[in-house]
């Protein structure tokens, strides 16, 4: 289809690049004549091909990489406030830093944002010097930063950071008392590096700052009770694995196993077991998660990597921890949090870089306000994509795996075999190696050596088995002598949820036009058939276990459909819930900052308590009265705004129920009383301010804290939460009232 039709019918990709083409175009008319130049002059944004040419030879000096004409036009999309999809290899790094650079000279702060602190800190690093020659300055930040540090990068034109360590550093100063101590300037330009996997993939995912932490919870009596119960006899799961309910047989078991109690007439017990068989039968070491170091740590399931700070919510956190007999991990009160969507969504100008964006454009566009430029590739793409091997049963599938490995491997051609998970790579390589095929696996358990790995995955004979790891930021160079056996293969042993991950995975191969190709082995019983497709009648397999009919690869790509439908669901669901919260959130921080930059407070205060103000006015100087007036409401103002969020924490968890009796429509009735509890939080905080400025001992040194009941958590901590994969405590206790009533 031609551009100009995806253009008119407004297709996903259909952002027009020809524009772009032509700046590039124009670019390369001026290269000699900058070429000639001793010191290249500050770029003119408003001249786009004279900043093109400028850039490209400031590139070529200081990086020895001269930007590829595809790479100009990557970078003018961006500027342009697009999503560029960029094939891997085609240099996405620097296409980002030529847009960054661009941006900063018209002006703007720029954040660009990846999905972990060494990208961040390897792409400042490496792009600095073509910054400094463009005279922008540039710096990073990571996990380890101390305040100064960070302060420092955000004065920079163009910063580097991860999207949590961004989004902690705002909800640390949503604390801040004093203005000195805010490090975040004002969002201006963000470029999201990876943009699926930030602003889609983890875009439900919510930063949280948690003060006063306490030990957790231990669950260890649910956790033992319901290790002893049989699947298929006391429990049963459903079609696609994502909720488990008690069967007859399992609660008679469960109310003897804890006392013959009556398991609906103890909600917290029937929380407690419902959050523990979860944990038992649906959440799976070494796919899920990963025990190390005595702690849980949680897997992104579209990266492949452990997911650094990140934790479920705090009940079913405990109940995995119990089934691991490990001791509860340390829990607090939630001062403040914001989802990676909300955080993105606070920047004016938002623009992204990734191999795989079409696929989601309904969801950046939906969600973002963006469209995507597909940026074509410096050399075509010759991978030889190999139509998927269906297999009647995973043993077959694995079967015909092996064999495909070892007849490859004896070529000399280097194979990189995609698994979907941290305990299939390690059962695959075992029988790789039960074979004599000597293979290295890159997965979560041993991500640092990620780098080394990589760079020996294109190496003649080499076999590396990898989750979704070895899919994305990272290029495969070809061995000497590799090109010539057709370049590295790609074996998928199964599809992934998401069609994004089978692309990025396929993307490893045939980077900059070099040889390649790639292959899924796909079984029937896998889990996104099994899951997402349960209904289907499927074709029987030949003898050799291979599924030739025809209907099989509409099954799977049927499936894939579904998941992928099922997951854009729940994220356009949990934004519905989040949406009016993230208002709200900023209209308290726009007050919240008037108090906090000037004298809203004390002017609140002095009008309301007007008599008290006067008084107080005779003995204490009045620079330090207003501050005493700022401590008090900032405190109200912040407690307030917790209590706010816990309230609308628990709306959120029983509104179902409310609304079932009603008929009534569920995020109605949740917005509903969002907007009545907002105003019941100004009007509470007004009555607490006041009430404290009329009771407290205020002296001429000021207010004491701790008498007057302002003090603040001793020590904060941050976190990421993953989304309750089960639903929320209604829909989870729902599903078990059918099989008591069946047993009543």
């Amino acid at each position: 289809m031609s551009q100009k039709i995806r253009n008119l019918l407004d297709r996903p990709g259909s952002a027009p690049i020809s524009p772009f083409e032509r700046v590039a175009t124009q670019a390369g008319t001026r290269e000699e004549r900058i070429r000639q130049l001793t010191d290249l002059p500050r770029p003119p944004v408003d001249d786009l091909p004279e900043f093109c040419a400028i850039v490209r030879e400031a590139a070529d000096r200081t990086l020895k990489m001269r930007p590829f004409d595809v790479q100009l036009v990557g970078a003018l999309a961006l500027m342009s406030g697009r999503v560029a999809e960029m094939a891997t290899g085609e240099g996405k790094t620097l296409s980002g830093a030529i847009a960054a650079a661009g941006y900063a000279l018209r002006g703007q702060r720029v954040h660009v944002i990846s999905v972990n602190d060494y990208l961040a800190r390897r792409d400042a690093e490496w792009m600095g010097p073509l910054y400094e020659a463009l005279g922008v300055s540039v710096g990073w930040i990571s996990q380890d930063s101390t305040p100064e540090e960070r302060r420092e990068a955000y004065a920079k034109d163009v910063t580097y950071a991860s999207v949590s360590e961004i989004g902690f550093d705002v909800l640390r100063d949503r604390m801040a008392t004093d203005p000195a101590d805010v490090i975040v300037p004002e969002p201006g330009v963000a470029l999201v590096d990876e943009a699926d996997s930030v602003l889609v993939d983890e875009a439900r995912v919510p930063l949280v700052l948690a003060g006063a932490a306490d030990p957790g919870v231990d669950a260890p009596e649910a956790a033992e009770v319901v290790r002893r119960l049989s699947r298929g006899y006391h429990y049963e799961l459903d079609d696609q694995g994502r909720n488990v309910s008690l069967t007859a047989k399992g609660i008679d078991a469960v109310e003897k196993a804890l006392g013959d109690i009556n398991l609906y007439e103890s909600p917290e017990v029937l929380t407690q077991v419902n959050l523990a068989l979860h944990a038992h039968a649906l959440l799976s070491r070494d796919v899920d998660y990963l025990v190390r170091d005595g702690r849980i740590h949680l897997v992104s399931q579209s990266r492949g990597r452990v997911a650094t700070l990140q934790r479920w919510p705090d009940g079913l956190q405990a109940a995995v921890e119990a089934k691991e007999a490990l001791p509860a991990s340390e829990t607090g009160e939630i001062l403040d949090s914001i989802t990676i969507q909300g955080l993105v969504r606070r920047y004016p100008q938002i623009c992204g870089m990734t191999g795989t964006a079409v696929a989601v454009e309904d969801q950046f566009r939906e969600f973002y306000d963006l469209k995507v430029a597909v940026i074509p590739s410096n050399k075509p793409c010759v991978r030889v994509d190999e139509p998927d091997r269906v297999f009647g049963t995973v043993a077959d599938k694995d079967r015909a795996l092996v064999e495909e490995i070892t007849a490859v491997h004896a070529t000399g051609r280097p194979i990189l075999i995609g698994t979907l998970d941290v305990s299939e790579s390690e059962r695959l390589s075992g029988k790789l190696r039960a074979n004599g095929l000597d293979c290295v696996v890159l997965n979560a358990k041993n991500d640092a050596e990620e780098a080394a790995i990589i760079a020996e995955a294109g190496a003649r004979s080499s076999i590396t088995v990898s989750t979704q790891m070895a899919g994305r930021g990272t290029d495969i160079r070809l061995g000497e002598g590799v090109g010539e056996l057709g370049g590295l293969y790609v074996i998928g042993s199964g599809r992934h949820a998401s069609s994004r991950l089978d692309d990025q995975l396929r993307g490893r191969a045939g980077r900059q036009g070099d040889p390649g190709g790639s292959v899924f082995f796909v079984s029937l019983e896998d889990d996104l058939i099994t899951h997402y497709a349960p209904d289907e009648q499927l074709p029987a397999p030949d003898s050799d276990g291979v599924v030739r009919h025809k209907r099989a690869t509409y099954i799977v790509a049927h499936a894939q459909r579904v998941a992928e439908g099922a997951h854009m669901e729940i994220h356009r669901n949990t934004w519905r819930y989040t949406r009016l919260l993230e208002r709200q959130r900023e209209l308290v921080l726009q007050q919240r900052d008037k108090v906090l930059r000037g004298d809203a407070g004390a002017d609140a205060l002095a009008a309301s308590s007007a008599e008290r103000w006067q008084e107080l006015s005779a003995d204490v100087d009045d620079a330090v009265l207003r501050a005493v007036a700022r401590e008090i409401v900032l405190f109200h103002l912040d407690r307030g705004w917790t209590e706010h969020l816990g309230f609308m924490a628990d709306v959120r968890e029983g509104i179902h129920l409310r609304s079932l009796g009603h008929r009534l429509v569920p995020i109605d009735e949740f917005n509903r009383e969002a907007v009545a509890a907002y105003r019941r939080l100004m009007d509470e905080v007004e009555r607490r301010s006041v009430e404290t400025f009329q009771t407290a001992t205020i002296t001429s040194e000021g207010i004491d804290a701790l008498e007057s009941g302002l003090t603040r958590p001793t020590a904060t901590w941050t976190y990421l939460v993953q989304d309750n994969p089960f639903g929320d405590a209604f829909d989870r206790a729902l599903k078990h009232l059918a099989p008591r009533d069946r047993r009543r």
